[in-house]
């Protein structure tokens, strides 16, 4: 898409940032491309975004560690989707999600969208706002991991 595209992913991921229990987080964005190599083998690269355009795949990563001395407990990630991304799955976890700003949260299969005549649709990919992981264990001292979603530029 248009480089203002790249400015709006990179605004739109929490910057690194410590939370109120130690726990830093660093981001990153990548394009997921196909290439096939001499022998006719598809692999999959992830790039650095220098240019997206619409139909582009997307890796979001957000890797956390704990960097305080105790325990981060009840810890919760939220991440803005930027508006030119449709959201494409969380790999193996299954985060929370919110189609209405951040307001109501829950699996995208139980969320549904208000219709102009009043009724209701199933809320859908394209229409999810915000990504959330809340963590049911403590993360110990010194832990790592990465925590990651995919999405579609529309």
């Amino acid at each position: 898409m248009r480089p203002a595209l790249l400015l709006m992913l990179a605004a739109a991921l929490p910057g690194p940032a410590f939370a109120a229990n130690q726990v830093a987080l660093d981001n990153k964005v990548f394009v997921e491309r196909v290439s096939t190599d001499a022998d006719g083998k598809q692999r999959i690269l992830l790039e650095e975004p220098k240019l997206v355009v619409p139909g582009d795949r997307l890796v979001f990563v957000l890797n956390y560690r704990n960097v305080g001395a105790q325990a981060a407990d009840k810890f919760v990630v939220t991440n803005p989707l930027p508006a030119a991304v449709r959201f494409a799955g969380a790999g193996d976890t299954e985060p929370l999600v919110s189609v209405d700003g951040g307001k109501q949260w829950g699996r995208l299969d139980e969320l549904s969208i208000a219709t102009a005549d009043g009724a209701h649709r199933a809320a859908q990919p394209a229409d999810v706002t915000h990504i959330r992981w809340a963590f049911q264990k403590p993360i110990p001292a010194g832990a790592t991991g990465k925590l990651m979603f995919r999405g579609i530029v529309k």
